[in-house]
Formats: structure tokens, C-alpha cells, sequence
């Protein structure tokens, strides 16, 4: 069964590290925007797109500055143009600074059964590093709400390789996001993406990011404390109890289809060996398509065999799923080693081969930019 990923595009204020697409929330589109998206999930059920959806994902910028009645509006179009799978993943992204318990309740009651909660730190300095407009206080508050509200299936974001982090601060904060005991744990070591304030500041010499040395380190200590928790390492970098991986995001990395809705939203479409599509990140050009009831994604990128094959290879290696050689050979006619035996031969030991499956070891993952490129 297909994903759907609902991209809600506005921010109180953009985060100076973040290049996703997000625009104030002061936009005069933003009231007028989820008719958008029930105007675009119309389009997609009439041209092609079926259910039922075993995942639903609201990402951003910021879904919880739209309020609960909107959400339950877009689920139950949703649910009437394609249906949901009846144990459907149902995700919100949260901002701590935006939600109380009177809307995270509703947004329970909307259907909404997986919340994402994007603490990002709970170090009040390097909140203000990241230029974050929660506090501690706020991320801290939220979890409890949510447990009140009925939300059983947790993740919290962390942030690491923060400018002036060290190790026992890192394994502080490693400490007390444990004792929020939630279900699932994204953990991203911060970047200069550039084009952003963030990445001018580092080439300005402003603020500087830790060497590559403490981002091996923070990253095996994050591995060695969460995993002896009881956490599973299951994606480079994500954690999750038994039975709580995120399945929307495995659908991505496991190369299914999902639609994507949304300025900015990109979807796969499984035709011939693959094809993806994307929205351009433009407000008023997405309102115009839709009003012309005109398709408002573009195609980007049709792959051939060989593209579609490096690509399974790329996402799956990702995940400590890894990529079978049975699956492999189902769709490509090939095994992986039959398909790249002199990069295979070049990539161990950071690859292995167990229960007949290619998984990358911890340490090939901190290398992973790189030995990918052997694939590609």
C-alpha cells in the first residue's frame, strides 16, 4: 500500500539552519491552504492515485500551526477519496512552542496517532544556537501533554555536533531524553546546509561546527547509550523501541510509492522502474495550478534499470534492514554481488552479509556519503 506525505509549509519564524521549504505564517495563503491540499488530494484520487493509504505523514515546516479541525478535514478527505488502511501510521510534526494540551487532545481526536515533537535540544544555550522559539521548559511540558492526550507512539528530534558541544554534555542530554522514555528517537548531526543564515555564519567565521572526529564519537555514543537502552539502530539516524520504527519513512527508503501533496511535497510513483515527482515550492503557483484544475507536481526523474537499481541500493543500505538478495534478485534478475562485485569486494568490512541480507556496519554508516558513492 502506498505512503501519503502532506507537506504544511509555514513557520512562526524559520529555523536558521533549516532548508526545507517554509514561508511566515503570516502568508494570506495560509488559511486558505488546507482547501488547497483537499483541492489536490481530489486531483490525485482522479487521476490514478488509489488507496488505501497505510501511512499518512504531516511534515514541514510547521503541521501543528494548522489547528485539529483542519486536520480531521484533511484526514476525513482523505479517508473518502482513497480510505485508510485500518492500522494506518498517522504522523504530525509538532513544534513544542505551538502546541497545549487542549490542541494536542484534539489532534488525537482528529486521528492523528503518531506525533513528532521536535525538542531538537534540551540545552537552553544551545536552543538559542539553533535559534529555536521553544525553550526547555516548553519542549519538557510537551511530552506529558501528549502521554495525557493519548499519544502512544512518541519521537523526539536531537540534534547533535552542536557548536561547543562536548561529549559528557551530549551524553547529559542523552540521559535526560531518556527519561522522557519516548518510542522513537531522530537523531541528526547538525550541518551548514547552504543558502541558509546558518551555513553564512560558519563561512563568515562566526560560529564554528565540531570536527569530524567528535562527530564520530557523539554519533558512536549515541549508538552505544541508545541501543543499550534498548533502543534499535535502525536507520542511520533514527532509534526506535521494538515495533515502533517509523513505517512511513521506511516506505522511503524501501523504495515504496507515495504521493506527496503540498507545496514543496515530492511523491514516487511506481511505473516502469520508477518515477519521481514534485510540487515547486511556490504558494501562489500551486493555488493558481489547482484553481485551473491542473496538475501542480512535475516530473523530475524517470529512472532506467540501472538508475533504479543504484538507487535500491542507496536507500536501502540506510536502514539495518539492509537490502535482501532475494528481493534484490525478484526485481533486478540479479544479485547484489552479480551486480557490483568489484565495489562489494571494495566496501568490506563496512559491508556484511547476514540471514542473506547487505547491511552496512555502525562504522561504514559514519562513511556512509562516501563508500555510497561506489554504488552510484
Amino acid at each position: 500500500m502506498p505512503g501519503l506525505y502532506l507537506h504544511i509549509p509555514f513557520c512562526r519564524r524559520k529555523c536558521p539552519y533549516c532548508d526545507f521549504f517554509s514561508v511566515a505564517a503570516g502568508d494570506p495563503l495560509v488559511d486558505a491552504y488546507p482547501d488547497l491540499l483537499c483541492r489536490h488530494l481530489d486531483w490525485a484520487a482522479d487521476h490514478g492515485w488509489q488507496g488505501p493509504f497505510a501511512t499518512v505523514y504531516f511534515g514541514g515546516g510547521t503541521p501543528s500551526l494548522l489547528p485539529p479541525p483542519a486536520i480531521a478535514g484533511l484526514l476525513a478527505t482523505v479517508t473518502r477519496r482513497f480510505s485508510l488502511d485500518s492500522a494506518a501510521e498517522i504522523t504530525l510534526e509538532a513544534n513544542p512552542g505551538t502546541v497545549t494540551a487542549a490542541s494536542l487532545a484534539g489532534y488525537r481526536a482528529a486521528g492523528i496517532n503518531r506525533l513528532s515533537l521536535g525538542l531538537q535540544s534540551l540545552d537552553p544555550h544551545q536552543l538559542g544556537t539553533l535559534g529555536r522559539q521553544h525553550g526547555c521548559a516548553e519542549g519538557l511540558q510537551a511530552v506529558p501533554w501528549a502521554r495525557r492526550a493519548g499519544f502512544a507512539n512518541l519521537s523526539l528530534d536531537l540534534i547533535f555536533a552542536l557548536p561547543g558541544q562536548t561529549l559528557n554534555g551530549l551524553a547529559s542530554e542523552i540521559d535526560r531524553y531518556l527519561e522522557l522514555a519516548p518510542e522513537h528517537l531522530s537523531c541528526y548531526g547538525l550541518t551548514a546546509e547552504p543558502g541558509t543564515p546558518f551555513h553564512h555564519r560558519v563561512r563568515a567565521g562566526e560560529v564554528s561546527l565540531p570536527d569530524g572526529e567528535f562527530y564520530a564519537d557523539a554519533f558512536l555514543l549515541l549508538h552505544e547509550r541508545l541501543t543499550a537502552a534498548g533502543y534499535e539502530h535502525y536507520e542511520i539516524a533514527n532509534y526506535a523501541r521494538p515495533g515502533h520504527a517509523c513505517r512511513h519513512n521506511l516506505g522511503y527508503w524501501q523504495r515504496r510509492p507515495y504521493l506527496g501533496v503540498g507545496a514543496g511535497a515530492h511523491s514516487f510513483r511506481d511505473v516502469g522502474w520508477g518515477e519521481r515527482w514534485s510540487v515547486p515550492p511556490a504558494l501562489a503557483a500551486y493555488g493558481d495550478a489547482l484553481h485551473r484544475r491542473q496538475d501542480p507536481a512535475e516530473r523530475i526523474e524517470a529512472f532506467d534499470r540501472g538508475g533504479a537499481l543504484s538507487e535500491t541500493l542507496y536507500l536501502g543500505l540506510r536502514t539495518r534492514a539492509g537490502v535482501g538478495d532475494a528481493a534484490f534478485r525478484a526485481r533486478f534478475g540479479c544479485t547484489v554481488t552479480e551486480a557490483f562485485p568489484a565495489e562489494v569486494a571494495r566496501l568490506r568490512p563496512w559491508l556484511v552479509q547476514e540471514a542473506g541480507s547487505w547491511r552496512m556496519s555502525v562504522d561504514g554508516w559514519l562513511l556512509y556519503d562516501r563508500l555510497i558513492q561506489e554504488f552510484l
